[in-house]
C-alpha cells in the first residue's frame, strides 16, 4: 500500500524534475532557434552575394530588376515565398552593404534577419553602425530597434554632432570594449510627450509628470537609466538646496543630476549645476565611480551661448525637451540643422584636441 506521504514526495519530486526538463527545453529551443537564424542570415548573405558578382557582374543595371523577377519566379516555386523578388531584392541590399563575410557571422549570432533588414537600407554607414552596435550592446528587439529609427534616436545623440572620427572610435570602443560613452547616451531634444502636460504648466507638474511616467522617462533617457531620489537635498554652509531628479547610469558607472527649466537656458544654471556636481563628486561619488554628470533640460537654448559656456569641460549637457511630438519632418529638418550646424563650428575651431576621444566629451 502507497503512503500518502510517499505520494506527496513523489509529485513534489515529478513537479521539481518537470521543472528542470522545462528548462531544458527552453534552452535547446532558444539555441535552436538562434542556429537557424544565423544559418538563414548567412544564406541570405550569400545568396545577395551571389546575385550581384554573378548576375549582375557587381552593377545595378536597368536589366537588373528583370533578372531578378525572372529568378524569384523560379526560387520561389521550388523554395516558397521566402525566395520571393522583393526578398530577393533585400539579400542583395545584404551582400552589397557588407563585403566580409566574418563580419556577417558575427552578426548572424547576435542579431536576428528582421533586425538587419531594418538597417542595411540606412544609407549613412556611421549612423547605420550606430545602430547596429546599439542593438547588439543593449539586447533591443526590432520592435524597439524600429522605435529608436522612428524617434530619430541618432541623430538626437550629442555624438552624431561630433567629428567623424570621434564617432568611429567611440563605436569601436562600444564594440570592443563594451563601453558605452556619454556621448552614445545624451541626447537633444528628449521627447517627452507622454507625460500628457497642457500649454502652461509649472516645473513642480513637469517634474510630477516624470515621476508618474518613469518608466517611460527612463526608457526615452537611454540606455542603464535608474531613479534614485527627487528634489535631492544637499546642505552646503547654511544654505540648502535641492537637485530636481538624481539619476545612476550602471553602463557610464555615474550619477547623474538633472535639473528641470520651463524656459529657455541661461548662464546662470552653469553655475548652479557645477555647484551640484561637486557636491555629488565630494559627498555622493563611490570608488571606481566615473564623475557626475549633469542635464539640463528646458525647453530652448542658444548654441553659441553653450559653446561659449565651454560646458563640455564642466560635464554639463543642456537639452530641449518637446512636451508635444513633432511631425517627423519638422524634428528631421531641426536635426538636420543642429548636427549641420555644430560640425561647421567643430571644423572651423583652431585647437586639434577637440578630436581627442579620450577629452571630455559632453555637450
Amino acid at each position: 500500500m502507497v503512503e500518502p506521504q510517499d505520494v506527496q514526495a513523489a509529485a513534489v519530486t515529478t513537479t521539481g524534475l518537470a521543472g528542470d526538463i522545462r528548462v531544458l527545453i527552453d534552452e535547446a529551443r532558444a539555441g535552436l532557434a538562434a542556429t537557424v537564424n544565423s544559418a538563414l542570415t548567412m544564406l541570405y548573405w550569400r545568396i545577395g552575394r551571389r546575385i550581384r558578382a554573378e548576375v549582375l557582374q557587381g552593377e545595378r543595371a536597368g536589366y537588373g530588376e528583370q533578372i531578378v523577377a525572372s529568378l524569384a519566379r523560379q526560387l520561389e516555386a521550388e523554395h516558397g515565398r521566402g525566395f520571393g523578388a522583393k526578398n530577393l531584392r533585400h539579400m542583395l541590399r545584404f551582400g552589397e552593404v557588407f563585403e566580409a563575410e566574418e563580419i556577417v557571422y558575427a552578426l548572424s549570432r547576435q542579431l536576428s534577419w528582421t533586425h538587419l533588414r531594418s538597417l542595411i537600407y540606412i544609407d549613412d554607414p556611421l549612423k547605420r553602425e550606430f545602430y547596429l552596435e546599439m542593438c547588439r550592446s543593449e539586447g533591443w528587439s526590432t520592435r524597439t530597434l524600429q522605435g529608436r529609427l522612428d524617434s530619430m534616436l541618432f541623430e538626437r545623440t550629442a555624438l552624431s554632432r561630433k567629428p567623424d572620427e570621434l564617432l568611429t572610435s567611440e563605436l569601436a570602443t562600444l564594440r570592443d570594449q563594451g563601453v558605452l560613452g556619454p556621448n552614445l547616451v545624451l541626447k537633444d531634444p528628449n521627447v517627452l510627450d507622454f507625460l500628457g502636460l497642457r500649454d502652461r504648466y509649472l516645473e513642480k507638474d513637469l517634474e510630477d509628470a516624470i515621476l508618474r511616467e518613469l518608466e517611460n522617462f527612463l526608457l526615452e533617457l537611454g540606455a542603464g537609466f535608474s531613479f534614485v531620489a527627487r528634489q535631492k537635498r544637499l546642505q552646503i554652509d547654511n544654505n540648502d538646496f535641492y537637485i530636481d531628479l538624481l539619476f545612476y547610469n550602471r553602463r557610464l558607472r555615474r550619477l547623474v543630476a538633472i535639473e528641470l527649466k520651463l524656459g529657455e537656458f541661461k548662464a546662470a544654471d552653469k553655475g548652479q549645476m557645477e555647484l551640484y556636481l561637486r557636491w555629488l563628486a565630494k559627498y555622493e561619488q563611490e570608488p571606481g565611480e566615473a564623475p557626475p554628470l549633469g542635464i539640463i533640460l528646458c525647453t530652448g537654448k542658444n548654441r553659441e551661448q553653450i559653446e561659449l559656456l565651454e560646458l563640455d569641460q564642466s560635464g554639463i549637457h543642456v537639452a530641449e525637451y518637446l512636451t508635444g511630438l513633432p511631425s517627423r519632418q519638422l524634428l528631421e529638418q531641426k536635426l538636420h540643422e543642429a548636427v549641420a550646424l555644430s560640425k561647421a563650428r567643430l571644423e572651423n575651431r583652431p585647437s586639434p584636441d577637440r578630436l581627442d576621444p579620450t577629452a571630455s566629451e559632453v555637450k
